[in-house]
C-alpha cells in the first residue's frame, strides 16, 4: 500500500465479552471518528454502550458488513467463525482486525492473505504477546545488540480450558498456539519452516469427539529459516493442574532472558566479566523488579490504557492498526505475518497426529 495520510477512521468492535476493553482504546485514539459496537446478547450490548457513551450499536455483523458507516472492524468472536468472518470484512471493502488464532486450517490462511491482497485492505491479527511490556523490553535489547547471537528460543502457553464455552471443548493445544509461537518468531526475526511434535497426556473420550484430537498437552520443536536456529514450544488446555501462564525465554551469547511465572519478576542473566586465568564463564542473574515503560510509543490519549489487560499490550495494538490504516501501510502482523504465525501451530498438531513425524510448514508470501 503507498504511503500517505487518510481521514481519520471509524471502526465496529464485534464481541463485547472481551472486545468492551479494545472499544475504550478505539474511542480515546485521535485517529478515530467514532467506534460502533456489535454483540449478539442485546442487553450485553446496551450495557457495555451505555457505560462507554457508544450510540451506534448493532446485534448482527452482517449489517456491519453492510453498512457504509464502517472503514474498519475489530473481530472477537469465537475461534470458528474468525476465518469466514474476515474474508467477508475483507470482502466487503473494509480493513480487518482479528484476535488470535487467524484460523485453524492452511487453506483460510491462504484465503484471508488471497483477500487482503485483492481487496487492498489491512488484514492484522491480535497477537497480545508481542507487545507486552516484557516483549517490547526483549525486542529493544536484541535491536541494540545486548544478547549477541540468539542460540536458542522457548516459548509456553499453559491454560486449562474446562466449563469455557463449548467452542473450546477438545480443541488441539496447538491451534492456539499463537502467544507462544508469535514472540519467539518476531524476536528472532524468524519464519518456522518445519516441525516435530508430539501430543502428551489423557484426555476424556467427550473431550476427544468434536476435533479428534485425544491429546491435552502438545510440546513442539521448531526449525526456523536461517537453519541455524530452533525454537520450542508447549501447549496445554485441557487436564493439566496449572494456573495460566504464557510465557517466553530466548538464550543469547551475551544475555539471555527468562520469564515463567506471571506473578514473579522475569530474570536477565548477563555474562560477567571474568578475571585473567579464572576457569569457566559466571553469569549474573538480574531479575526484572519494574514493568518497562513504554508509553512513549502511543498518542497521549490512549497511553493510560497500558495498565489493562494482557500485560498492557491493547492500546499497541490498538494503536498499530489504526496507525496503518491513517498511514495506508501495511501493519506490522499483516495477513502474510499472521499466516506465518498460524501456520506453525497448525503443523505442530498434524506431526503430533502422526507419531511426531516432520511437518514442512508452508510460506506465505
Amino acid at each position: 500500500m503507498n504511503m500517505g495520510q487518510t481521514s481519520k477512521v471509524r471502526i465496529a468492535v464485534v464481541g463485547l465479552g472481551f472486545g468492551s476493553s479494545f472499544a475504550k482504546i478505539y474511542k480515546d485514539h485521535p485517529d478515530v471518528e467514532y467506534v460502533g459496537l456489535c454483540e449478539i446478547n442485546e442487553t450485553k450490548l446496551h450495557e457495555i454502550g451505555d457505560a462507554l457513551g457508544i450510540e451506534r450499536r448493532h446485534t448482527s455483523l452482517d449489517e456491519v458488513i453492510a453498512s457504509d458507516a464502517y472503514d474498519a472492524v475489530h473481530l472477537l468472536t469465537p475461534i470458528p467463525l474468525h476465518a469466514q468472518q474476515s474474508l467477508a470484512i475483507l470482502n466487503s471493502g473494509k480493513h480487518c482486525a482479528c484476535a488470535v488464532p487467524m484460523g485453524t486450517t492452511l487453506e483460510e490462511l491462504q484465503a484471508i492473505v488471497d483477500a487482503s491482497r485483492t481487496n487492498q485492505r489491512n488484514y492484522m491479527m491480535m497477537e497480545t504477546a508481542v507487545y507486552t511490556y516484557y516483549f517490547l523490553m526483549v525486542k529493544e535489547m536484541v535491536e541494540r545488540g545486548e544478547f549477541g547471537r540468539i542460540q536458542f528460543l522457548r516459548g509456553a502457553h499453559y491454560q486449562d480450558m474446562e466449563n469455557w464455552p463449548a467452542y473450546w471443548s477438545g480443541l488441539p493445544p496447538m491451534h492456539y498456539a499463537t502467544h507462544a509461537v508469535s514472540p519467539l518468531l518476531a524476536i528472532s526475526k524468524s519464519r518456522a519452516t518445519k516441525v516435530h511434535c508430539f501430543g502428551s497426556g489423557y484426555m476424556r473420550d467427550e473431550l476427544k469427539q468434536k476435533h479428534g484430537n485425544p491429546y491435552p498437552i502438545e510440546s513442539a520443536i521448531f526449525q526456523l529459516d536461517d537453519g541455524l536456529l530452533s525454537a520450542e514450544v508447549t501447549r496445554t488446555l485441557f487436564h493439566t493442574a496449572r494456573g495460566g501462564l504464557e510465557s517466553f525465554n530466548v538464550y543469547g551469547e551475551e544475555t539471555s532472558f527468562e520469564w515463567h511465572l506471571h506473578n514473579e519478576s522475569p530474570i536477565l542473566f548477563k555474562k560477567k566479566e571474568q578475571p585473567p586465568g579464572a576457569w569457566g564463564l559466571q553469569f549474573e542473574p538480574h531479575p526484572v523488579s519494574e514493568k518497562p515503560d513504554f508509553r512513549h510509543l502511543l498518542p497521549e490519549q490512549i497511553a493510560h490504557h497500558v495498565n489493562g489487560g494482557h500485560h498492557g499490550s491493547h492500546p499497541y495494538l490498538v494503536h498499530e492498526f489504526i496507525s496503518s490504516i491513517v498511514e495506508k501501510r501495511n501493519p506490522w502482523i499483516d495477513a502474510v505475518t499472521s499466516a506465518n504465525w498460524t501456520a506453525a501451530g497448525i503443523c505442530a498438531h498434524q506431526s503430533a497426529m502422526n507419531g511426531g513425524a516432520e511437518m514442512i510448514i508452508p510460506s506465505f508470501r
